[in-house]
C-alpha cells in the first residue's frame, strides 16, 4: 500500500509499532548460512551452556534486519532510505523470543546538500516479550519537501 508523506508531513513523537514475530532456530541457521557467521555463540548448543548467556543467541544482525523489516510500514514514494545510524545491540535475544518493533520520528532537519529533501531520523526500537529494548538504532529517511 503506497502513502503520500512529504517532509513537512512527518512529526516528532509520531511513532508505529509492529506485531510480533518470534525468532526461530531456522531463522538462525538460514542467516547464518546467508551471512557466513557460524561463530559457536549462534550454532554451538553445547558450547554455549558453558558460557554466561547458557544458550545460543540469536545474531544482532539477525535482529536487526527483523526490526527494519517490522517497521517498513506503508511504501512512501516521497522518501527513501538513507541508511542507519547508532545500531546497537543491548540485550541478547534467544531462540523463542518474540521480538515487536517499534519506530518514532525523533528529529528533523534540513539536508545540507539537497534543499528540495529533509532528512527525518526515526528511532527503531526492537523488544523482547518482556518489554526490554534488545535493539535500537537511528533510521535516516531522505524526504522529498512540498512544492
Amino acid at each position: 500500500m503506497m502513502k503520500t508523506l512529504f517532509f513537512e508531513d512527518y512529526a516528532p513523537g509520531t511513532s508505529r509499532t509492529s506485531t510480533g514475530r518470534t525468532i526461530t532456530e531456522a531463522d538462525v541457521v538460514l542467516h547464518a548460512g546467508q551471512t557466513g557467521d557460524f561463530y559457536p555463540h549462534h550454532m554451538d548448543a553445547e558450547w554455549c551452556k558453558t558460557q554466561p548467556f547458557k544458550q545460543r543467541i540469536a545474531h544482532g544482525t539477525l535482529i536487526f534486519a527483523v526490526a527494519v523489516g517490522q517497521t517498513a510500514g506503508e511504501i512512501n514514494p516521497e522518501a527513501f532510505s538513507y541508511g542507519y545510524d547508532r545500531v546497537r545491540f543491548i540485550k541478547p535475544v534467544f531462540i523463542g523470543d518474540t521480538i515487536t518493533s517499534r519506530c518514532t520520528v525523533k528529529e528533523k532537519r534540513d539536508d545540507p546538500k539537497r534543499p528540495t529533501l529533509g532528512v527525518v531520523v526515526e528511532l527503531v526500537e526492537a523488544l523482547n516479550q518482556r518489554g526490554e529494548t534488545v535493539l535500537a538504532a537511528e533510521h535516516l529517511l531522505l524526504v522529498k519537501r512540498k512544492g
